[in-house]
C-alpha cells in the first residue's frame, strides 16, 4: 500500500506522508485501531530518514488521525466519515441578480482572450521589468525586523497609520487642502469606487460620468443599480456643454470624472477645464468622485492640480487615488481621501466587509515609499513609458488609419475608426497573433463600436512597430483609406 506513494521533489517529504497517510484515512483504506508500519519500517520502504517518518506521525497524532502506544507503535484513530446519498443543487438556477450582472459585465471571461505568442494591447499595467525587486525586499525584510509580529496580526480597517501620514503629506504636496479630511486605505480603486457608491447612492440614482470611460468604473456602478448619464470627451476633453444641458435636465447624486490620462482616451484635462467642471457642478451641488489615475506619468509640461486642490477648504470632491497602474498593482493599496465624517462611515463599511487592507502589504509598501524609492522608480518610469507613447504615436500615425487618435501620455492611446468596426477588426487581427481592446466597452451607451485601446506598457517596441502594422494592414482590408 504505501510502496505505492510516489514521493515529488518540490515538496517536504514528511508533508507529502502525512497527508497520504490522511487521505488513506479519509477513504476508508485505512481504518480505526489499524497498526501503521514501525517508523523504521517506513523509512525503509520509501527510502527515507526515519525522522522524517517521526515527524510526519507526530503531525498526524497532532490532528487526530492517529495515536501512540508506547512500545506498541502507531495506531490509526476511530475516524468516521459516514458518507450519505448524493446531493447535488443547480447552482446556476440558486445565483441572484448581483451575481448574474457580475458574469454578464466580467470581461475577463467574456472578451477575445489573449493566447500565448500574442502581441497584446490589452493591458495598461506597468512593465514588471521596471520593479526595483531588490529595494522592495529591503523594505520587506526592514519592516519585519522593526515589527513583524504587529503587522502579522489584525490591524486597523482605516489603514496603517504611518501609510496614512505619509499619503495625506503626498496629497498636500499635490496643492490638497487635507484640513477637515482623513484617509482610508482600500485595496485598489475598484474597493474604494465600491465603498463610495455603497455609502453615498441607492439603486436608481442617476450618476453622472464621462463617456467614454473606465469599463471597471461602469461595471460598479451598473452593479449599484445606477443611472448612468455620460457626457461627451472629443480631442478638447470633456464637452461642458453637453454637461451642462445634462445637469439642467435631470437631477444627479453624484459625479465621477477621470482628469489625468483619462481611461480610455489618455486626455489630460487642463487646469482651465478642471476648474470650470468644478464651478458648474458647484453650481448644481453634485459632489465629484476623483480617479486619480496615472497622475504620475506626466511627461511634459507644467505640474497638474488635482480638482481636489481646487476646492480648497471645501469638502466636495472625493478623491480615490492608487498606484497600481505605476507600481506593484500586485500588493493592491490604494487610498480615499474625503472628508474625515465621510470617510468614518467609509471604513465602518469597509470593516463589516474585509476588515482591513493587508497590514503586511501597506507597512512594507510605507517603508519603500519612505526610503525614497518611489522618486527614483518614478523618474526612471517616465522615462520608458514617454519613450514607448512616442513611439507608439508614431507608429499609430504612419501606420494605422483612423479618424483621431487620442493620447497625451500615459500607458496607452485611443483610435476612432473611419467607419469600421473594432470588433470585426479584433477578430482578423487575432488571427494574424495581434489583440487589442475593442473601445465599446469603455461606453455607457451603445457607442465606441468604431474605437479601440491599445496599450503599449508592457509591449516591446519591435512588437508595437509589428502589431501596429498587422493593424493597419486589417484595417485597409476591411475597406478603410
Amino acid at each position: 500500500m504505501f510502496s505505492d506513494m510516489k514521493i515529488t521533489k518540490n515538496k517536504f517529504v514528511y508533508i507529502q506522508l502525512k497527508d497520504y497517510i490522511k487521505g488513506m484515512i479519509l477513504k476508508g483504506l485505512l481504518r480505526g485501531g489499524e497498526k501503521l508500519p514501525s517508523s523504521r519500517e517506513m523509512a525503509v520502504m520509501l527510502n527515507v530518514s526515519r525522522n522524517t517518518v517521526l515527524y510526519a506521525y507526530e503531525f498526524l497524532q497532532d490532528e487526530g488521525f492517529v495515536y501512540i502506544k508506547k512500545g506498541k507503535g502507531t495506531f490509526v484513530s476511530n475516524v468516521k466519515v459516514d458518507l450519505q446519498g448524493k446531493w447535488n443543487i443547480n447552482w446556476k438556477d440558486e445565483i441572484n441578480g448581483y451575481g448574474k450582472l457580475s458574469e454578464e459585465l466580467d470581461i475577463i471571461k467574456h472578451e477575445t482572450k489573449w493566447q500565448s505568442g500574442m502581441i497584446s494591447f490589452k493591458s495598461i499595467a506597468p512593465d514588471e521589468k521596471l520593479f526595483n525587486i531588490e529595494e522592495f525586499k529591503k523594505a520587506f525584510l526592514n519592516r519585519m525586523s522593526i515589527e513583524g509580529q504587529k503587522v502579522l496580526n489584525y490591524g486597523y480597517a482605516q489603514g496603517y497609520k504611518s501609510l496614512i501620514e505619509y499619503l495625506l503629506k503626498y496629497m498636500e504636496n499635490k496643492g490638497v487642502d487635507i484640513e477637515g479630511k482623513d484617509i482610508l486605505i482600500t485595496n485598489g480603486f475598484t474597493e474604494g469606487f465600491d465603498l463610495v457608491l455603497s455609502c453615498l447612492t441607492n439603486r436608481g440614482d442617476n450618476i453622472l460620468c464621462e463617456n467614454p470611460t473606465h469599463n471597471t468604473a461602469i461595471k460598479i456602478m451598473k452593479l449599484h443599480g445606477l443611472n448612468i448619464k455620460g457626457v461627451q470627451v472629443g480631442k478638447e476633453g470633456i464637452n461642458l456643454n453637453d454637461l451642462k444641458e445634462k445637469l439642467e435636465r435631470e437631477k444627479f447624486k453624484i459625479s465621477y470624472f477621470i482628469p489625468s490620462y483619462h481611461n480610455p482616451t489618455g486626455i489630460v484635462m487642463s487646469p482651465e477645464k478642471r476648474v470650470e467642471l468644478y464651478n458648474i457642478l458647484k453650481n448644481y451641488n453634485v459632489p465629484i468622485i476623483e480617479d486619480g489615475f496615472n497622475e504620475e506619468l506626466r511627461y511634459s509640461g507644467a505640474h497638474v492640480s488635482p480638482i481636489a486642490a481646487f476646492s480648497g477648504k471645501g469638502n466636495s470632491v472625493v478623491y480615490i487615488g492608487s498606484f497600481s497602474k505605476i507600481l506593484f498593482p500586485g500588493i493592491r493599496i490604494g487610498w480615499i481621501l474625503s472628508d474625515k465624517i465621510l470617510t468614518g462611515y467609509l471604513e465602518s463599511a469597509k470593516r463589516s466587509r474585509n476588515i482591513h487592507t493587508s497590514s503586511l502589504d501597506q507597512a512594507v509598501f510605507y517603508d519603500y515609499l519612505e526610503n525614497g524609492n518611489f522618486d527614483k522608480y518614478i523618474k526612471k518610469a517616465r522615462r520608458v513609458y514617454r519613450e514607448k507613447y512616442e513611439f507608439a504615436l508614431e507608429c499609430a500615425r504612419q501606420y494605422i488609419s483612423s479618424r483621431e487618435i487620442l493620447g497625451e501620455g500615459g500607458l496607452h492611446i485611443f483610435i476612432k475608426l473611419k467607419n469600421i468596426n473594432s470588433r470585426e477588426l479584433l477578430q482578423r487581427c487575432c488571427e494574424r497573433m495581434v489583440i487589442f481592446t475593442p473601445g465599446d466597452v469603455f461606453y455607457v451607451d451603445d457607442g465606441g463600436k468604431d474605437t479601440l485601446r491599445l496599450g503599449f506598457s508592457r509591449v516591446s517596441k519591435k512588437n508595437i512597430k509589428k502589431g501596429f502594422k498587422i493593424i493597419g494592414e486589417e484595417i485597409k482590408k476591411l475597406g478603410g483609406a
